[in-house]
């Protein structure tokens, strides 16, 4: 179970630092990590030490407040290892994660009209790299479609397909053509399966 749980975090902890453009998908899969690992309540929750004493009920409240601050560094540590080495710099003073937590997201966690405008060019324009495969390329496209999204702009069905119609390389022109007039295509899911297809044919 313990090995089990260990690849958990380490798959979870695969792929991009926080940069200040992926702050959702960085955000959800902190939070995944700090889960599993029990800690996530030290976003929501902060302790203070409690005074000196000796009755039963000190004793109780020094051991909640010692697991509370094992946690509390574990969760630090880890928010600071998925960020960038200049946000660390700016975010490793916070005494804790909560802190730290509150911080990156007041900073990057809004969604600011330019951001959006940002986003939106990005799906709108987005092609496929010619060092991605087309599975990394269906992934690109989902991840942004997730991102508007969660930016509070629901694209439609349509804005989808034929996005991700226009970002295909054009030696798949007639691909591109018949997709286009397949009534049978009609939300991203069906446009992934065919691309998927009909890269395996090719």
């Amino acid at each position: 179970m313990a090995s089990a749980s260990k690849s958990i975090v380490v798959e979870l902890n695969k792929g991009e630092k926080l940069n200040g453009d992926n702050y959702e998908m960085w955000h959800r899969k902190v939070q995944l990590i700090l889960e599993e690992q029990e800690a996530l309540e030290t976003l929501t929750n902060t302790m203070v030490e409690p005074p000196i004493g000796n009755t039963i009920q000190h004793r109780r409240d020094m051991e909640t407040y010692q697991t509370w601050k094992r946690k509390n560094s574990l969760a630090h540590i880890m928010i600071l290892s998925r960020i960038t080495d200049a946000l660390m710099c700016e975010n490793e003073g916070f005494d804790t994660a909560q802190d730290m937590w509150i911080a990156l997201k007041d900073k990057f966690g809004g969604t600011s009209t330019t951001k959006l405008r940002s986003l939106t060019i990005k799906f709108d324009t987005y092609r496929e790299h010619h060092n991605h495969d087309m599975m990394q390329h269906l992934k690109e496209m989902s991840n942004i479609i997730r991102e508007l999204k969660s930016a509070g702009h629901s694209l439609t069905d349509e804005q989808q397909i034929q996005a991700m119609i226009l970002s295909l390389p054009n030696s798949w022109e007639n691909m591109k053509i018949n997709m286009t007039h397949n009534d049978n295509i009609k939300t991203f899911d069906d446009i992934s399966r065919h691309v998927e297809l009909e890269d395996e044919r090719l």
